[in-house]
């Protein structure tokens, strides 16, 4: 878009995802800028700003809102924080590329749906992977009917994280292995569901391995989906499965597996085979965080589509919400303060 300004955006929050998930995607374009940041700590604030070369320093997140030289903001923050400062960047008239998990519950983003369905901004729900080509790939492969009819979904999002003093592990954070993987793999299998029929998926059971009291550490949950077709997601944070990052469609003419999913920039595969034949498709090593920016960027200039929108956070969430219910844990709260 070069007859028109870079879209400028604030970070509310030094968070470690920011440099990768925004900065440095933002450098590689003339059509986004990070000018502005702010933090709990605003000294941690001016370190960061320093060392990213971000240009003025707010000192809490509410004034950054106000800046009147900002168009869109970028919320990394907790999960028990999403919902309220998505509220705030929205009456605050600013676009927001809000950090998986949407909210911290699905109630919670019902409420931010309707404000951002009345707001006439952009609300893109930062599931980075969605935008890339490979995952777009499979799910025209899947809506073409080249598998047949699909039977069955298998997702796996597991990694290490042995740092049990880390947030994700916090429970009046909206922490937990579903809510940080898992909400990756739920929304894999969501997002492949639909593309063979329309329908959200029902949670059939959950079982959750625990790091201390209703604090998942590991989940593994059954789905079925309206069309009969099922699913099985698969997340976490400390377990045997130390590194599974994992796709899988049957369809009853041929299956579709990939590897590696959620960051191919890192390496990928995507195999096919369908009637008798075998087939690997790879795709370019762009960063599937480069390729987000566009589309965040493409839809508040232009209108483009957004794959990942507070409709879609919604129905991501009440799975998640049916999740820790069938597995016999609450599910997740807002920060109330």
């Amino acid at each position: 878009m070069p007859d028109k300004p870079p879209l400028r955006i604030g970070v509310l929050g030094a968070a470690r995802i920011a440099p990768a998930a925004l900065l440095t995607p933002a450098r590689a374009t003339p059509a986004a800028e990070v000018v502005a940041i702010a933090a709990r700590d605003a000294e941690r604030a001016r370190r960061f700003a320093r060392k990213h070369d971000i240009a003025r320093v707010h000192p809490d997140y509410a004034s950054l809102l106000a800046d009147p030289d900002l168009d869109a903001v970028y919320l990394p923050l907790p999960n028990s924080l999403h919902g309220r400062w998505t509220l705030a960047a929205l009456a605050a008239g600013k676009h927001v590329l809000c950090e998986k998990p949407f909210t911290a519950n699905a109630a919670e983003a019902r409420q931010v749906a309707a404000a951002a369905l009345g707001s006439g901004l952009v609300v893109m729900e930062a599931f980075h992977y969605r935008y890339h080509p490979l995952f777009r790939r499979a799910v025209e492969i899947i809506a073409a009917g080249e598998l047949g009819t699909v039977e069955r979904i298998e997702t796996a999002l597991c990694f290490p994280l042995p740092k049990f003093s880390d947030i994700r592990y916090r429970f009046e954070l909206a922490g937990g292995a579903q809510m940080d993987a898992g909400c990756y793999a739920v929304h894999m299998a969501r997002t492949l569901g639909l593309a063979a029929a329309e329908g959200e998926p029902e949670v059939l059971s959950a079982r959750a391995r625990l790091r201390g009291e209703d604090v998942d550490r590991a989940m593994r949950a059954e789905l079925r989906f309206p069309a009969g077709h099922t699913a099985r997601t698969r997340c976490s944070m400390w377990s045997r499965d130390l590194l599974r990052i994992s796709a899988s469609v049957r369809g009853d003419r041929g299956e579709l597996r990939i590897l590696n999913p959620v960051a191919p920039q890192f390496g990928h595969r995507l195999t096919v085979r369908a009637d008798g034949h075998r087939r690997v498709e790879r795709f370019d090593k762009r960063s599937s965080y480069a390729h987000q920016l566009d589309a965040f960027v493409a839809a508040v200039r232009n209108g483009g589509p957004v794959l990942t929108p507070p409709a879609d956070s919604v129905a991501n969430m009440a799975v998640i919400d049916a999740i820790y219910t069938a597995a016999g844990l609450p599910a997740r709260v807002a920060d109330a303060t």
